[in-house]
């Protein structure tokens, strides 16, 4: 994460408010800042990267949820298309090149509902782990995704 902005005319560096993330153009990056680090944004503006990160991970753990237990090979190929553009195409490169690593690294497995959830609670539990989140219940996935409590509040 960026935190001083370098001026390539220059050698000194300028100190940057706290939380504030420079894009691969040199300037404040509206979606990898979190407001909340120096001010709260006026309703109807963009997402903070807290806020896409929240709303990414809501709608791949949900999809993953939904995604077949037994997926035909269209339905595979599909779902690795949508992984692998995700580190080409979100608009925080930070989050997309370090997605992208660890997704190297961890292959997707896109060959069942419960392992693309489970491949996806592991993802997701890297990512907190590195921003000092706490890690979440893999067993509980279905739970939280799909399911709802077993009290039935959600029912």
């Amino acid at each position: 994460m960026a935190t001083e902005d370098v001026n390539h005319n220059e050698s000194k560096k300028t100190p940057l408010p706290p939380g504030m993330v420079l894009g691969p153009d040199g300037k404040p990056c509206k979606i990898c800042t979190a407001f909340r680090n120096w001010n709260q944004p006026p309703p109807g503006c963009p997402p903070d990267v807290e806020q896409l990160g929240r709303a990414t991970w809501t709608f791949l753990h949900t999809t993953a949820a939904y995604y077949p237990d037994k997926p035909t090979p269209k339905q595979r190929a599909n779902m690795l298309s949508l992984l692998h553009a995700l580190p080409v195409l979100y608009p925080c490169t930070w989050c997309a090149q370090d997605f992208g690593e660890d997704m190297a690294k961890h292959l997707p497995d896109v060959s069942s509902r419960t392992a693309l959830s489970r491949w996806l609670c592991k993802r997701h539990n890297e990512v907190n782990g590195k921003l000092g989140k706490e890690q979440f219940d893999c067993a509980k996935v279905d739970e939280r995704w799909k399911d709802g409590p077993a009290d039935g509040s959600c029912d």
